[in-house]
């Protein structure tokens, strides 16, 4: 891969990190907010017990993610990004441009995608 597609991804990585931060952080605000309301019924409890579930998911999802890129940027540097880690074909630009952090080329992400089914 040339240095301009790899300093590109580089970019691409590091945008997706800092807007990750930023949801993270809001989630976090968003639930201390919700610690602090006064709730005067069942329904006002579910409605905040649903919202923090929702919003805990969410954040466990994108701390895998935020450790996918880490990853990621870690192969950059160590001449090993986009290649696949199953077939060691590269992965296509598309692929990567969808999702920087990929590790499989689409044929082998399928494979595993049916393992885990």
């Amino acid at each position: 891969m040339k240095k301009s597609d790899l300093k590109f991804f580089e970019n691409l990585l590091d945008e997706r990190k800092e807007q990750i931060q930023k949801n993270i952080n809001n989630t976090l605000k968003d639930m201390q907010e919700l610690q602090k309301t006064q709730l005067s019924d069942d329904a006002d409890h579910a409605s905040v017990n649903s919202d923090k579930l929702t919003k805990h998911a969410i954040s466990k999802q994108q701390a895998i993610e935020l450790k996918e890129i880490e990853y990621a940027k870690n192969k950059i540097k160590e001449g090993r990004y986009g290649i696949c880690e199953m077939c060691e074909e590269n992965i296509s630009f598309q692929r990567l441009k969808v999702k920087p952090h990929a590790k499989y080329c689409i044929v082998c992400r399928e494979i595993i995608e049916k393992q885990n089914k």
